[in-house]
């Protein structure tokens, strides 16, 4: 179990525990037609402001996630659309509460979608368990599209963790859907990542937050240079911030996506200064949750 700065006692890292799931873990995004989701009665069958939790019958299990609106959110008007996902273990609870999305989202006026991993993690880069969960995501990001009117043009991924790991997953594996994606103390892991044809067949640009105190920061520093070299990616600025020790580099990939790297010598396996809890790092010198909805704002999908 990690114990560096900003992890709290319950967390359980997925690198620490993907021995344990290895046997178990499948990509499981293949379309089964036999097993098409069905939407059971909901208070946000009528999108409105605030949280409405949204429940699914997704390939025989009961599938939870939930949907958080600005104050002046109206169906009449087309938004940007982040999708959060929580650390292992937790919940959707767990990476609204550290990342301070809902604030933001209230400010910048958009949509926060906080997906439920089933036994509390998602079947990612190299754990957890052997859901379906690409195929969870993109039925979820089709109906906030189409029911709440979410611009398919703005759709985003972040995650801590876990749910770093699988941002990267639905980076590659979902390209038509997300134009850009904010791993936090996450990485482009596992056999999957050791494989060339392992990579968006559109452009996904990223932003990552990389702690160099996370003992797994060696891994997951290898994942995104992996990443950029696997994209062709020609590096741009590097520099060290001012007031801060951090080091930021910038990238430009062929195939029109961008990569921004910010590493964090003194920070765990943590969110830089996120709204609060064991995960969040009130010291990092820079704040994640501005610095990724900036980037979002900047990229929107577009064709390979």
């Amino acid at each position: 179990m990690p114990s560096q700065r900003g992890t709290p006692a319950r967390y359980v890292s997925p690198l620490a525990v993907a021995a344990m799931f290895l046997s178990l873990t499948a990509c499981g995004s293949g379309t089964d037609k036999a097993s098409t989701p069905t939407e059971k009665p909901s208070p946000a069958a009528s999108p409105h402001p605030g949280d409405q939790k949204v429940t699914l019958s997704w390939k025989g299990e009961k599938r939870a996630y939930t949907v958080h609106a600005p104050p002046t959110y109206s169906r009449t008007k087309s938004l940007p659309l982040v999708v959060a996902m929580h650390p292992y273990p937790g919940d959707g609870r767990a990476a609204a509460a550290i990342s301070g999305l809902n604030t933001k989202a209230d400010d910048e006026n958009f949509l926060v979608a906080y997906p439920d991993g089933l036994n509390k993690g998602f079947n990612a880069m190299i754990c957890c368990g052997t859901e379906d969960d690409v195929g969870f995501i993109r039925t979820l990001t089709k109906r906030l599209t189409r029911t709440w009117n979410a611009d398919p043009d703005r759709v985003y991924a972040t995650g801590i963790s876990n749910g770093g790991d699988m941002a990267y997953k639905l980076a590659v594996e979902l390209p038509d859907t997300f134009a850009a994606i904010a791993p936090v103390s996450g990485g482009f892991l596992g056999a999957d990542a050791e494989k060339p044809s392992y990579k968006p067949k559109t452009p996904v640009s990223v932003i990552t937050f990389l702690g160099g105190a996370d003992q797994y920061f060696p891994a997951m520093d290898k994942g995104i240079k992996t990443w950029q070299k696997r994209l062709s990616c020609t590096a741009g600025n590097a520099h060290e911030l001012r007031k801060s020790n951090v080091d930021k580099t910038e990238a430009k990939c062929r195939d029109g996506s961008d990569v921004v790297v910010y590493r964090l010598p003194d920070m765990g396996h943590a969110w830089p200064e996120g709204a609060g809890g064991g995960m969040s790092d009130p010291t990092a010198g820079i704040n994640a949750t501005d610095l990724m909805w900036e980037f979002f704002k900047s990229h929107t999908r577009k064709a390979g």
